[in-house]
């Protein structure tokens, strides 16, 4: 068997001054994104909206009818008549005509309250359209928070539309929304 000879003092120092070949820096790893965000909870955005509204409704009315005979004539006549002919029974001579004259007056007087009394009590019914102005509110959907979980980290944005499903899509650890 040979021996193998040992190296020798310059071998030795040669090895040690040559120096080692560097290696390249090492690169980080580049870090693993999840390439979808699971949705945690929707929470809608609610805004109160006042509107005025006009509001009618159908109302039976009851008043007075229009009078033809405002100063009673067609009463004061037909009881004057009455009341001459009714006083024209009573009496004799002079006293007849008094009678007449008296009875004619005092018809007269009553044709004209009782044509008065007619016309109060002659009432018409109709139909009136009543007009209120209501301001009416309601809440409108005017956009929606979605909290999310995203690589171990949770988020919240804001969406004008309700997200489909139970995740939304990200790139490079964000949401793209």
């Amino acid at each position: 068997m040979v021996a193998a000879a040992a190296p020798t003092a310059a071998q030795t120092a040669q090895a040690v001054a040559k120096p080692a070949e560097p290696s390249a820096p090492a690169k980080p790893a580049a870090p693993v994104h999840a390439t979808h965000a699971r949705i945690l909870a929707v929470t809608p955005i609610k805004e109160t909206v006042n509107a005025p509204k006009q509001v009618c409704h159908q109302e039976q009315v009851t008043h007075q009818a229009p009078v033809q005979d405002q100063n009673r004539i067609a009463g004061s006549v037909i009881g004057g008549v009455l009341g001459g002919v009714l006083g024209n029974q009573v009496g004799g001579g002079n006293g007849k005509k008094a009678a007449t004259v008296i009875g004619a007056l005092a018809g007269g007087l009553a044709g004209n309250k009782v044509q008065e009394g007619m016309q109060q009590r002659d009432q018409v019914n109709s139909t009136q359209t009543i007009c209120n102005e209501v301001n009416e509110s309601s809440e409108k959907v005017v956009g929606y928070d979605v909290k999310y979980s995203l690589d171990g980290k949770t988020g919240t944005v804001r969406m004008d539309r309700k997200p489909k499903g139970k995740t939304l899509p990200a790139k490079n650890g964000k949401v793209l929304v």
